[in-house]
């Protein structure tokens, strides 16, 4: 029973920066650093956009590299996503996902809106 909760979506102009946080509750004994984000625009796929694993290796997609940052707070449970230099293209729902024995959670979401 994990719950995970992202947090920190709203509106940004280009230029401007975002932090996403990934609260992760219930009983996540049996999940590990095996996380990542993704976004999705409507009528697209889900995209990856930045994962890391229990080893601390991180990988970015070409689109956000040098403007998103992943990191992780393990005392507070919570996996965050440091968005930097935004473009409207960048506007999508942000998801966290995260692997606990096998089994695949999601968060609910939240939006991200980059316009002038």
């Amino acid at each position: 029973q994990v719950t995970l909760a992202e947090l920190g979506g709203g509106s940004a102009q280009p230029g401007g920066s975002l932090r996403l946080s990934c609260v992760a509750s219930g009983d996540t004994r049996r999940c590990t650093w095996d996380m990542s984000w993704w976004r999705q625009v409507p009528g697209k796929e889900r995209e990856l956009v930045a994962a890391m694993d229990d080893g601390g290796n991180i990988a970015y997609a070409n689109s956000v590299k040098g403007r998103f940052t992943i990191s992780q707070d393990s005392a507070k449970n919570t996996l965050y996503l440091d968005m930097n230099s935004l473009q409207r293209e960048d506007t999508a729902m942000y998801y966290c996902k995260s692997n606990c024995l096998g089994r695949t959670y999601w968060g609910q979401g939240t939006q991200v809106t980059v316009s002038s």
